[in-house]
């Protein structure tokens, strides 16, 4: 009962193979023991389905997943929940308003907002009418392919939805990994620093996610503006006994401190997150929050020693900025269940000594090409970039094609399910231009069935507004709005002779409008030109910006620290005035020889501002922003001082 329930629920994330694997195994005595095995050796997606089959199993996790219920708005939709691994109603915790996890709004560390006092509370407060989504970003190190574009388009449909079909709008944050092992070692195989190759992709990513119409996030961060905060987070960590440092300078997760609490998403017995050259853990399973750095590699001063932050922890760190001990929603791949977001909740769980810190989380399904059953994968070498993609299909044709499957499920692609998207396309597009004619009076046909195409029209609203509210079926969506269509065309059979036959546009309005309104939901325009990708070249230029800025940046510092170098050191007396008037001469003299660096500072920034480079001086930070129009900066008070 359990087996053909478990496959049928989860048919189009495995592939028929794997099926009968599983169902071959499930039928053995101790199933708890044999499924356990089996899931480890197979992809994540079907550890996630084991899990699934393991809660009426006795002996395989030992315990059940204890998810609350959380109090609150219920949103009218009922969610795929990886917690539960079942459909919930999705709860916020007030009318209109979710915590979707990716969301971070300052990146000063001297901000009170921002204290770790705060991070144990909502930092931030925003209107009723507001969502507030997180989600795993990219690690920024090679050009983005078409599983990544999946994965995104998936859930911006999604956002989407909510924002347009449920009257929830979104503010949400994405952090940009910019620091990590794959960066370091891409940075050193181009004999480049890590920052500017980070740079150029984070970009690059921007750039791709621009021409799939992807929505932007309301702000984006990295991980190295925010160190002070994962070192911080970590302490945290520790100091709540759930962390240990090492002789080493690692930092590593106790996972025997939260005891069965680890293991929600995935029930992963003694299976370890992959790490690999750490010899100094208590135990294989804990994982690292901060690395001691290796020589050539980039490195930030911590209470360890020298180091940079791991793998898990920043994003744990981000979201408890802003959201604190509680988050609604937490979305990304399903290839990230395990071991990256099971240890997120690891991680923020212990910081915060709460027991459910996200209450949703939803899993996209992989992409793989036809006829391979590995997900599309820059490490197997089987991938399509996003660029090369664009020079042949549209933006239009490949959100099509995310919008004819689950958003969990797997998708294939091919040749065939591109043209499939395509050929939808063509017929929308196709009915919109002839019924627009036949409003025109262009098109003369037979009398139409008002009555019907008017029931058919009310009842594929309701139909799609129940798919949507069904964990975002876009599949049964699309289905309902095809068949709106089909019936349409069935009454437009265009007539060879002219007559005063009686006309009805005013159903067919109707029809084009919520068709349209339809595609504006998901994120189609039909009247938008597709842009084909742009230049490659074109996304180093904000690196090239930014490092100018940077360089400027340090150069000002430099310029206005005259007090630095000239303090007394290790004087216990008050300095006599024969001292204090010989500190004023030296600063005096030094800044009459860094004034020249101060004026160069201003003069390149007001040249940056005429090119549309506004650039603002914050302190000893400067940021810059591209402007539609030349702008002529004022010299900063700051400045003059």
């Amino acid at each position: 009962m359990n087996t053909v329930r478990f496959y049928q629920h989860y048919r189009c994330l495995i592939n028929k193979k794997h099926v009968v694997s599983l169902l071959r195994y499930t039928i053995l005595p101790n199933t708890g023991a044999t499924l356990k095995y089996w899931g480890y050796l197979l992809e994540s997606p079907i550890c996630m389905l084991v899990t699934y089959l393991s809660t009426s199993c006795s002996g395989f996790c030992g315990k059940q997943n204890s998810w609350k219920t959380p109090v609150g708005h219920d949103t009218g939709i009922k969610v795929y929940n990886s917690l539960t691994r079942r459909k919930e109603p999705l709860l916020l915790r007030s009318s209109g308003t979710a915590t979707w996890k990716r969301v971070f709004l300052c990146t000063n560390p001297s901000c009170p907002r921002l204290s770790e006092a705060n991070l144990n509370r909502s930092a931030l407060c925003f209107p009723s009418v507001f969502q507030l989504r997180y989600s795993c970003g990219p690690t920024v190190y090679d050009h983005a392919h078409l599983g990544h574009a999946c994965s995104y388009v998936r859930f911006d449909i999604i956002r989407r939805i909510l924002s347009n079909a449920f009257g929830t709008d979104v503010i949400m944050a994405m952090v940009i990994t910019d620091i990590d092992d794959k960066i370091i070692r891409r940075s050193q195989e181009l004999n480049m620093s890590s920052k500017v190759l980070a740079q150029i992709y984070e970009e690059d990513f921007k750039q791709d996610m621009r021409a799939l119409k992807v929505l932007p996030p309301t702000v984006y961060l990295r991980v190295t503006d925010n160190v002070p905060h994962v070192i911080n987070f970590i302490q945290g960590i520790i100091n709540n006994g759930h962390a240990y440092a090492t002789a080493k300078g690692n930092v590593y997760f106790d996972i025997k401190s939260i005891g069965t609490r680890y293991g929600k998403l995935v029930p992963v017995g003694s299976a370890t997150d992959g790490e690999q050259g750490h010899d100094d853990k208590r135990d294989t399973q804990d994982f690292s929050l901060w690395k001691t750095s290796k020589p050539q590699e980039p490195f930030w001063d911590s209470p360890w020693g020298k180091g940079r932050p791991g793998w898990h922890i920043e994003c744990s760190t981000v979201a408890s900025l802003v959201f604190g001990k509680h988050l609604d929603i937490h979305t990304g791949g399903i290839d990230l269940a395990f071991p990256h977001h099971e240890n997120e909740i690891a991680q923020s769980e212990a910081y915060h000594q709460c027991e459910q810190w996200g209450n949703y989380f939803l899993h996209s399904g992989h992409l793989h090409l036809k006829g391979q059953e590995e997900k599309m994968s820059k490490s197997l070498k089987n991938y399509i970039t996003i660029k090369d993609f664009l020079h042949r299909w549209s933006a239009n044709h490949f959100r099509m094609f995310c919008l004819l499957s689950k958003y969990r499920s797997s998708i294939e692609y091919s040749e065939t399910s591109m043209d499939e998207a395509k050929g939808l396309l063509h017929g929308i597009t196709s009915f919109i231009s002839e019924a627009s004619a036949y409003m025109r009076g262009q098109l003369t046909c037979n009398p139409v069935d008002e009555n019907l195409l008017w029931e058919r029209l009310d009842n594929t609203k309701e139909n799609v507004k129940a798919a949507f509210a069904d964990d975002f079926d876009t599949l049964k969506a699309v289905d309902a709005v095809m068949d709106l269509i089909h019936h349409g065309n069935r009454q437009l059979k265009t007539v060879t002779k002219e007559s005063s036959l009686p006309r009805s546009p005013v159903v067919y309005g109707a029809i084009v409008s919520y068709v349209q309104n339809f595609l504006d939901t998901v994120g189609i325009s039909l009247t938008e030109a597709q842009l084909p990708a742009e230049r490659e070249a074109s996304a180093t230029l904000p690196s090239v910006v930014q490092q100018l800025v940077d360089f400027r940046s340090k150069v000002r510092t430099f310029a206005l620290a005259v007090d630095d170098p000239i303090q007394p050191v290790g004087l216990d007396v008050t300095p006599s005035k024969e001292v204090k008037k010989q500190l004023k001469e030296k600063r005096k003299l030094l800044q009459q020889e860094r004034e020249p660096l101060v004026i160069a500072c201003d003069v390149l920034r007001q040249d940056l501002a005429a090119l549309g480079i506004n650039v603002k001086d914050r302190g000893n930070v400067s940021t810059w922003e591209l402007t539609s129009h030349k702008v002529s900066p004022q010299t900063n008070e700051e400045d003059k001082t």
